[in-house]
């Protein structure tokens, strides 16, 4: 299937009609719309301004204290990290396994079941892209006469006669494009590694060794999809939600406004889950790209990787040292929500020195696509 090539800017010459590529196929359609910020309400802001390929496909305007994304209007300011659209084409549907634990869906609460369903979101969300509605979203694609040839050729000539039909007709194709290659390139050191190019130093291989392991950390248990420690399609998540006792952003919410000591209770917000036992439950994330990224959690309460290690292993850990957070010189502070932990998946292993830690945090950081390393 043809991508055309990254083009950075490329909303500016949307509304003129004059594309630098022409859009034949779903993925191309798709490629331009995600770049488009003419979708939302101000024009300032399109899919990409929060999951720029440069950067993991993440956002890299995020305060270093509050990791919340900005908003169309300029103003406006989440609650959430914005996660990685890298490598989502490879979340599953929102489901329980047979084990009765929830997995799979899209945003950290799995509240929208696919691609296409979480790609209608952002436009219509008034801290987002802030569009009023459907039909407003259908009229912006309706200006620019590519689009309208593009969406007649792909869906058929009626396609702009039903509101619904034209929106989910744009989710399919931003969908297609986050479905491509683009977005999962599997081109990192480590891929690399497993394909005989490059080799790993001493440390990263050390890392990797420590990463699979089945008795000296708990990494794998919930980072590590396929059954394979060499698979080459290893995504690093397997998609469950772990309570893992994520402290409250206190920095981030004096700048985003939320009420301090507002409760974020997860999969509890997902409409699917009524259970009490999985409050406080947030999706696995993936691991690729994890070195650029930060800030980390759902709530972005940790600024560097290597912190984010050391807050598993203080779970570990008797030493008193191990219960500081680095970034605060104070100790960890408890979970928004204590009852759900996941205590089982946490307290596997045993306590890592730093060495095992550095070796960890630089295997992390092989898994960074070719795009984004430093």
């Amino acid at each position: 299937m043809k991508i055309f090539p990254l083009v950075f800017g490329l909303s500016t010459t949307l509304c003129s009609g004059a594309l630098a590529e022409p859009m034949n196929t779903l993925t191309e359609l798709g490629q331009a719309l995600f770049f488009d910020e003419h979708l939302s309400l101000n024009r300032t802001q399109s899919c990409a301004s929060c999951h720029d390929p440069e950067n993991g496909f993440a956002d890299p305007r995020r305060s270093a204290n509050g990791a919340y994304s900005l908003g169309d209007d300029g103003i406006s300011l989440g609650d959430r990290n914005a996660p990685s659209a890298a490598y989502a084409a490879f979340v599953p549907g929102f489901h329980q396994t047979a084990e009765g634990n929830w997995a799979g869906g899209m945003f950290w609460d799995g509240r929208a079941d696919g691609l296409e369903e979480q790609a209608g979101g952002p436009p219509l969300n008034p801290i987002e892209m802030g569009m009023p509605d459907k039909r407003s979203v259908v009229g912006r694609l309706a200006e620019n006469p590519d689009y309208v040839e593009a969406f007649q050729s792909l869906f058929g000539a009626e396609v702009f006669e039903q509101t619904d039909v034209t929106f989910d007709a744009m989710t399919q194709a931003i969908a297609s494009f986050e479905r491509s290659d683009v977005f999962s390139p599997f081109d990192s050191k480590y891929d690399r590694f497993l394909r005989g190019e490059v080799e790993l130093t001493n440390q990263e291989e050390l890392g990797r060794l420590l990463f699979f392991s089945q008795q000296f950390t708990n990494c794998n248990l919930c980072h590590q999809l396929k059954s394979s420690p060499i698979d080459p399609a290893e995504t690093f998540s397997n998609y469950e939600y772990h309570n893992i006792g994520v402290p409250e952003n206190t920095a981030g919410r004096a700048t985003n406004g939320v009420e301090p000591g507002t409760i974020d209770r997860g999969l509890g917000n997902n409409p699917l889950v009524t259970e009490l036992e999985h409050q406080g439950k947030f999706k696995t994330p993936t691991l690729r790209n994890v070195a650029v990224t930060g800030p980390y959690m759902h709530n972005g309460v940790f600024q560097d990787l290597r912190t984010v290690v050391l807050f598993y292993n203080r779970y570990n850990s008797l030493s008193a040292s191990r219960q500081v957070n680095p970034e605060t010189g104070q100790p960890f502070a408890m979970p928004e929500i204590p009852h759900s932990l996941s205590v089982k998946e946490l307290t596997h292993g045993p306590a890592l020195d730093d060495k095992r830690i550095d070796a960890l945090v630089a295997f992390l950081e092989t898994l960074t696509d070719s795009r984004s390393e430093p």
